[in-house]
């Protein structure tokens, strides 16, 4: 089967000379062309008891690399497997609407962090409440920043187990049905976002330049706040363990090595 690397070497230089890449695109498309090649020099390894000797190219060891990031994934995976406990479990997706996508791509760091930490206090304070919980519960968060379309879409995925620890560390299991409505988690994600939003040092430039005057960021603001934010939130559909699988998939690439082969395929 071809590899990204083959398609790499056959047509980067033409893409590279009729779109605009990034230094940071460039270095990981370079890191994939050249990895296991000679380019890299290469190691010797020998057998301690018969002397069988197999001589290999050094990898790239970009994280970004496919060949390189493969074994990780699949190590990543089976950690995450090991941590679930023998409980049902819940599959929760914030979103943030399209509209600060871009906010979000000329602040990435800003954005994602704030969507770790408003996604993380939404659950956490809500089943700490008695209406839905009322204990302690642990998750797995991971971010996904592109959509099925290969566009910048930032949201976080949660494995969330159906029960947690009530104040007397007693195990406390929720509904067979999510413990807390879908609208509470999206209210309370979309007010838990813009608050701190409101209090990041964020820059804007381009097409969102107007974001610069205080009165336009108010409104945008404002606009947000009278947005539904989406929240998905539903058992998985076989088990914990094929959620697992399924983000295992995108923990060891990025977007942009996806968009790059699906744009010189066309």
């Amino acid at each position: 089967m071809p590899e990204l690397q083959d398609v790499f070497s056959q047509h980067g230089k033409t893409y590279q000379l009729n779109h605009r890449l990034l230094a940071n695109q460039l270095k990981v498309m370079r890191a994939i062309g050249i990895c296991r090649t000679s380019a890299l020099g290469g190691h010797i390894d020998e057998c301690d008891e018969c002397g069988f000797i197999r001589i290999s190219y050094n990898s790239c060891r970009n994280r970004h690399c496919p060949k390189c990031q493969t074994l990780n994934k699949e190590r990543w995976i089976e950690a995450r497997k090991d941590n679930l406990l023998n409980v049902g479990y819940f599959h929760v997706v914030f979103t943030i609407p399209d509209t600060l996508n871009p906010v979000a791509y000329q602040n990435q760091r800003v954005i994602y962090d704030i969507l770790f930490k408003a996604a993380a206090e939404t659950l956490s304070e809500l089943c700490a409440d008695k209406k839905y919980l009322g204990a302690q519960i642990g998750f797995t968060e991971i971010l996904h920043t592109w959509g099925q379309n290969l566009l910048h879409h930032p949201h976080i995925h949660c494995i969330v187990p159906g029960g947690g620890l009530n104040s007397c560390g007693r195990w406390v299991n929720s509904k067979k049905k999510f413990f807390i409505p879908v609208k509470v988690l999206s209210r309370k994600f979309r007010g838990k976002f813009l608050y701190y939003l409101k209090q990041a040092k964020l820059e804007f430039y381009g097409s969102i330049s107007y974001l610069q005057d205080k009165g336009m960021f108010n409104d945008f603001i404002s606009s947000l706040y009278q947005k539904e934010w989406i929240v998905y939130c539903k058992p998985p559909f076989k088990n914990a363990g094929y959620v697992v699988e399924y983000l295992g998939r995108y923990t060891h690439r990025v977007a942009i090595l996806l968009e790059l082969l699906h744009n010189v395929r066309r």
